[in-house]
């Protein structure tokens, strides 16, 4: 007689729960709602930037808008509002990049003495060659040497104060603004010796204006802007990790000295660009940031960089526009510019950083 076997069945393997889709979007925003602001945004400031770009070639055109005169007569427009748009993405990404390697968002790259290095610049040329010393600044070459100097003078701050085995930030950045302040009172002291019609022809080019820039000078500035400006767009994902701080950029592997160095390098040629092309513009580029970081809302470089370059581009052409064609006033749109940026910061200051 066959014993029956008794055969315990299998267990049933529990189902695997399905994975579901995170309810916030992945990634630099929190939600897909954040997601869709963000590109609402874009778009708003590209066409706004657009409105003005095309009102300034357009506004006060006596030919009708697609002639050949109309062209014509935009053609000598055109080269105003490329060097906005140079000076609007140098100064946005200079400032983005380094208030983030400084881990502050109250400085500019102005603090390195960039601008006071270019007001020592035009006031010794006009001082020991006169008024026609002006005209000796002018130039592609004289404009690259304008620029090595600063970028020198930077990497000198740089390699000499961070490189070492205690290098500190905050010291370089103390010893930017001594080294700032001291060429200032050099130019000082030089332009209370000129005469006053010296003084008058150095007071144009000591304040930031497209009228200072040439031509001439854009297929140098241009390549120069694009080669640093896309070198910190592709280190995007590791300026994302320095914002978190040196203790945890250093625990996650990364090479903090050497990755702050290479930021500062970058900044430096924007700034030098910038400053050398048009003039000192002290706080449009904080004002710029400020405003990316709000409308922006993220913290990912890749995102904020295109909103504070748009930021800037539409800041710049809105105000050339509104000042010379609403109030037909033919003043230095950089006063004003400074002016709003000057309430800003500190309006930001008072609020001990809050905004």
């Amino acid at each position: 007689m066959s014993e029956a076997v008794l055969t315990t069945p299998a267990p049933t393997p529990a189902p695997t729960p399905k994975a579901s889709a995170p309810r916030g979007g992945a990634g630099a925003f929190p939600t897909p709602r954040a997601r869709r602001r963000y590109w609402t945004v874009v778009t708003v400031l590209a066409l706004a930037s657009a409105g003005f770009a095309f009102g300034l070639l357009a506004w006060d055109n006596p030919m009708p808008v697609g002639s050949d005169g109309f062209w014509r007569i935009a053609d000598r427009r055109v080269t105003s509002v490329v060097i906005m748009a140079v000076v609007a993405f140098c100064q946005a990404m200079a400032t983005v990049s380094f208030q983030t390697a400084t881990n502050n968002r109250i400085i500019t790259p102005s603090i390195m003495g960039f601008e006071s290095l270019y007001v020592a610049i035009q006031t010794s040329t006009v001082y020991f060659l006169g008024a026609a010393g002006i005209l000796v600044l002018q130039g592609v070459p004289q404009f690259l040497l304008q620029v090595a100097l600063m970028v020198a003078l930077s990497l000198a701050l740089y390699g000499w104060l961070l490189s070492g085995r205690y290098g500190n930030l905050q010291v370089m950045l103390l010893v930017g603004i001594i080294i700032g302040g001291g060429l200032g009172s050099v130019s000082t002291f030089m332009q209370r010796l000129l005469s006053p019609s010296e003084f008058d022809v150095l007071s144009a080019r000591l304040f930031g204006s497209v009228t200072n820039a040439q031509a001439g000078y854009l297929p140098v500035a241009i390549p120069l802007c694009l080669l640093a400006g896309g070198a910190l767009w592709w280190s995007s994902a590791r300026l994302n990790v320095v914002a978190l701080g040196r203790d945890v950029s250093l625990n996650l592997g990364m090479r903090h000295r050497a990755e702050i160095m290479r930021t500062l390098f970058f900044v430096s040629v924007l700034i030098a660009v910038s400053t050398a092309l048009v003039g000192p513009m002290t706080f449009l580029g904080f004002l710029v940031a400020t405003l990316a970081y709000q409308f922006a809302d993220t913290y990912d470089h890749r995102y904020l960089f295109p909103v504070a370059a748009l930021t800037g581009f539409l800041v710049l052409t809105g105000a050339y526009f509104v000042l010379n064609h609403v109030f037909y006033a033919q003043g230095v749109v950089s006063i004003i510019i400074e002016l709003v940026g000057g309430s800003v910061f500190l309006y930001v200051i008072l609020r001990k950083g809050r905004l």
